[in-house]
């Protein structure tokens, strides 16, 4: 007679699975097993943040085979487990995703939840505007940061200005941030104390070399020309003007510093220590901007 198969052991099960599979991950997971125990839990509507509370637990035949649908679906489509799902967690706070919008994943989460950059803003800090919004992650974490500040999140897609609609909605924030569609700085009015923005910023060459997993994200957020600086020469050049006297922009760049670097070398910033290194996330404040 066969022993009752334990959560655990069926999670490293999916795990093996998604390493033979040779599945990509980046998208809220960094390895097989984080992977597969997201999309276990979420499978069987368990608390996907407490798997210690339940490794031990049997696994009845109809669970198992919701787990193994799921994982075979993750490895067949090579979409991000966030797609699967409709949901991803940034700085612990859940919100609904789908193909229309990248996973959100920005390091700028950080840099809000850690406090690194409160010493760039005061009292005064009042509108703060997320451009290239996506699902409005860094909108509503901006508004939960700070509570006394208005938001304006701007994005050139209509199909991610209304993912971003779900999340504002979701968070009961709709009275504090707006949505506006804009090409850029294109449509945004008046100044801000605090820009912050994950643009596009993939280089050309990086693009062709992504995984499926990436390339099942909306590409206009993702590619930005030959050195994936083409966004940012266009933000930086008009950045200034909607920005206050002490206004400040955070600006997430991946692995794109030499790029960066080479594009702007005369341009003073601080770069932010963030969980993936000291050169993935900068900021610029307005006085550097006018120099």
């Amino acid at each position: 007679m066969s022993s009752t198969l334990k959560l655990i052991d069926l999670i490293n099960q999916q795990a093996t699975r998604l390493e033979e599979a040779k599945v990509s991950f980046g998208h809220g997971t960094l390895s097989a097993f984080d992977e597969a125990v997201w999309l276990a839990l979420w499978a069987m509507k368990l608390p996907i943040d407490d798997l210690d509370a339940v490794a031990d637990a049997p696994v009845s035949a109809a669970d198992q085979a919701a787990v193994e649908a799921i994982i075979t679906q993750r490895i067949t489509t090579r979409k991000p487990a966030a797609y699967l799902t409709n949901e991803a967690w940034l700085q612990g706070v859940p919100f609904y995703v789908d193909e229309r919008v990248i996973v959100p994943r920005s390091l700028i989460a950080e840099v809000i939840a850690d406090g690194s950059i409160d010493e760039w803003l005061s009292e005064q800090t009042t509108r703060v505007l997320d451009l290239c919004t996506g699902n409005g992650s860094l909108a509503v974490l901006a508004a939960m940061a700070y509570p006394d500040v208005s938001v304006v999140a701007s994005d050139l897609s209509e199909a991610a200005l209304a993912v971003a609609r779900i999340n504002i909605d979701k968070h009961d924030l709709a009275e504090r941030i707006t949505l506006i569609e804009s090409d850029g700085l294109k449509n945004v009015q008046g100044e801000f104390d605090l820009i912050l923005c994950n643009p596009p910023y993939v280089n050309a060459e990086s693009m062709a070399k992504l995984p499926p997993e990436y390339l099942a994200e909306p590409n206009m957020a993702l590619a930005s020309g030959p050195d994936g600086m083409d966004f940012t020469r266009a933000l930086l050049a008009q950045a200034a003007a909607h920005l206050t006297l002490d206004g400040v922009l955070v600006l997430e760049i991946g692995n794109e510093q030499d790029n960066f670097c080479a594009a702007f070398p005369n341009l003073p910033v601080f770069w932010l220590p963030t969980s993936s290194g000291d050169n993935q996330v900068l900021l610029i404040t307005a006085e550097m901007l006018r120099i």
